[in-house]
């Protein structure tokens, strides 16, 4: 005798044939997003390079000082064949990279100590809010008199300013720990070590990812100044040396080139920052919707 049975998922389960549909209706979601976004980007990057092209073509700026965009990208696609150049973005890249470590080595340990001593961050605050505000091109005198015209000069400046953005995060994330989640950790006898570790740093850790992506924009935007109102080598010093021989097309290119390491440096942050942060609500806040 036959019997026929069939099988149905429990209420509330999804079948492993919807559970896979969805999936892939997310994924193929996810993906046009990602290419609205592409499209959008280049529209607006063509968009931007029209109207550059036509301001001075049709004599609204002066095309003496203003060239084109086919005359500036022309410039850059000379500069990218010669080695110097590559030199010269490693220079500044090296400055930005040396600045940046220091900083955020600085501003986590600092930030982590002053944040879980209450006395610490009451004795502290009045000093932060006078230094925090005071701006790195106004030290540039100081680093020249203390270190002359060396690389050491560019960094105290770049370290200064990028030290805040990641000191001020972390000063947040490690206030930002639940109170109920300290106090029951405190209740099983947890060390003071295990706390930092399992309920301090996964607290923290979205705001230090922040700062050290605002940080990173900031060092990079010091190490370009400091090499323009320093001189240290580096892309900064040859705007200026273009400046000086009226080579606007030169000029426009360099400044070109910060703009695109500036918008690759963001990506490469952000792209980490998801990638530490995948288990966070606001990441995967962001993939649902």
């Amino acid at each position: 005798m036959h019997t026929d049975v069939t099988t149905e998922a429990p209420a509330g389960v999804l079948a492993p044939t919807q559970t896979a549909k969805d999936a892939g209706r997310f994924r193929r979601g996810r993906r046009n997003r990602s290419m609205r976004k592409i499209a959008l980007g280049l529209a607006g990057i063509f968009g931007f390079l029209v109207t550059w092209q036509l301001l001075p073509t049709l004599g609204l700026v002066d095309p003496r000082f203003f060239p084109t965009a086919t005359a500036t990208l022309a410039q850059l696609g000379e500069e990218v064949r010669d080695l110097e150049f590559w030199r010269n973005v490693g220079r500044t890249l090296t400055k930005w990279g040396l600045g940046l470590v220091i900083a955020t080595t600085l501003a986590v340990v600092l930030g982590t100590l002053i944040g879980l001593v209450p006395f610490l961050r009451r004795a502290t605050h009045t000093t932060v809010e006078f230094l925090r505000p005071i701006p790195s091109v106004a030290l540039i005198p100081l680093a020249v008199l203390l270190f002359g015209y060396q690389i050491q000069s560019a960094l105290l400046i770049i370290v200064y300013a990028s030290f805040w953005q990641v000191f001020i995060q972390v000063l947040y994330g490690v206030a930002d720990v639940d109170t109920v989640a300290r106090d029951t950790a405190r209740s099983f006898g947890l060390s003071r070590g295990s706390r930092i570790v399992n309920l301090v740093f996964p607290t923290a850790l979205p705001y230090l990812m922040t700062g050290l992506r605002l940080a990173a924009a900031v060092a990079l935007i010091l190490a370009i100044t400091a090499e323009m109102f320093i001189g240290n080598p580096g892309l900064g010093r040859e705007i200026v040396f273009a400046q000086g021989a009226s080579n606007w097309p030169l000029v426009y290119a360099l400044v070109l080139v910060t703009g695109i390491l500036g918008l690759l440096i963001n990506m490469v942050f952000r792209a980490i920052e998801r990638r530490t942060l995948s288990w966070h609500q606001s990441v995967r806040g962001e993939d649902v919707l």
